[in-house]
């Protein structure tokens, strides 16, 4: 049975099933745990939780000997609620400008990459993965990618690299639900893809990190192992009853390629789903763009170009999704203007993918920095536009991640 407790009335043994608020606000990444260490238990009751849901069959119910037994007016004592769900039905987001979003996607990033670790490191200690806490997850990055869609998946794009394996699948998880909003997927499938794009990679907490965080080539031994990763990922998901069909099935098959070519089972074209062709697109992209310890990242623009060239590795329709998606200058992309400026990409303008929202910052005639401005390209009277994308190497620009990450609030 389920009751509401206040975390006052919490103590060693009960079993939490659920924190009563937003999971990036309390200190703990598992949604559903006994509660068995002391320190855990002084985190709860200093957080920002004032409830709990716990679980009386599954650990001990609150005190009862607190009141006093003979006391002539005992207070009253409002008895916990029972309750028979604990889902609760959220309002669709309100779309806000990336500026504003940054902060939010800040949070829940930190929180994320924190909750995503934490999971991995159980897997490698043998323990199951903890879905409901994945889920979770999903919820909290869905509902950021739904205010902004370009905000936390441009801000993700900025990982370390020693903590690429974790922001990578929180990375894959948000590219995987605007796809799939894109795509017009229902969203209790957008909910599956996030999830599914979430645990792609669990099969990675059975690699050595040394081999994952290697600065240089992989031996041919350690790429045989590394290529094991989706199977083994598949094993663990099983193993720890996830049975959704999408999360299983990106697992095991996000490396595949529509010319047969991709592993573990050199699957072709229609053999493979919807759900593994966008999760094959949503991880070369974050790949390619991510600075990685054997390689600096490339330019979100010109990696877009480069994967609209490899035809054999991914479905068209399912790529041309994902541009649109991204948008065709996607947020951190560096491009050139008619006028001869150069400028960053800072949003999307919901007018036309062609006309993004810029910070122009660099004249190429006097090779110097300039003035900052801020333009939005999709307005009638702007004259500018965008002519094509450009390198930040080959005008000795190191800067352009600091310079499109400090928004400016319009």
């Amino acid at each position: 049975m389920l009751k509401v407790v206040s975390t006052k009335q919490v103590r060693l043994g009960m079993f939490i099933q659920e924190l009563k608020g937003a999971w990036i606000d309390h200190p703990f990444w598992k949604k559903a745990f006994k509660l068995e260490d002391p320190s855990d238990l002084k985190k709860l009751q200093a957080s920002v939780i004032k409830e709990v849901v716990i679980d009386i069959s599954k650990g001990l119910d609150i005190a009862e000997l607190d009141a006093p037994i003979q006391a002539p007016t005992p207070p009253v004592i409002e008895s916990p609620k029972v309750i028979e769900s604990v889902s609760v039905a959220l309002p669709k987001p309100v779309p806000i400008s990336a500026a504003e979003e940054q902060a939010q996607a800040k949070k829940v990033i930190n929180a994320s990459k924190k909750a995503v670790a934490s999971m991995f490191h159980d897997v490698r200690m043998g323990k199951a993965v903890n879905a409901e806490a994945a889920t979770q997850m999903v919820d909290d990055i869905a509902a950021s990618v739904d205010r902004n869609l370009g905000a936390l998946i441009s801000l993700v794009r900025l990982k370390n690299k020693d903590e690429y394996t974790y922001m990578h699948s929180v990375a894959v998880c948000a590219l995987m639900v605007a796809l799939a909003k894109e795509l017009g997927l229902s969203e209790a499938e957008t909910k599956q893809a996030g999830l599914a794009g979430l645990l792609h990679d669990i099969g990675k907490a059975g690699i050595p990190m040394e081999v994952l965080n290697k600065p240089g080539a992989l031996t041919d031994e350690e790429f045989s192992l590394v290529k094991l990763h989706p199977q083994r990922g598949y094993e663990l998901l099983q193993q720890a009853n996830i049975i959704d069909s999408v999360a299983l099935d990106v697992c095991l098959h996000h490396h595949e390629k529509i010319n047969g070519t991709g592993y573990p089972k050199k699957l072709k074209a229609d053999e493979i789903s919807i759900f593994a062709k966008m999760g094959a697109v949503c991880d070369v992209y974050d790949a390619i763009t991510s600075n990685r310890p054997y390689k600096e990242g490339w330019e979100p623009g010109i990696s877009l170009q480069r994967m609209a060239q490899w035809t054999e590795h991914f479905d068209d329709r399912v790529f041309k999704a994902f541009v649109k998606s991204v948008g065709i200058y996607p947020i951190g992309s560096m491009v050139k203007l008619k006028s001869g400026r150069l400028a960053v990409v800072i949003d999307q303008s919901p007018k036309s993918l062609l006309s993004p929202i810029i910070k122009v910052f660099f004249s190429t005639k006097s090779k110097s920095r300039i003035k900052i401005e801020l333009i939005d390209l999709s307005k009638p009277h702007e004259q500018d536009s965008i002519v094509g994308h450009e390198n930040p190497s080959a005008w000795g620009i190191n800067d352009i991640n600091e310079i499109w990450s400090q928004y400016e609030i319009w």
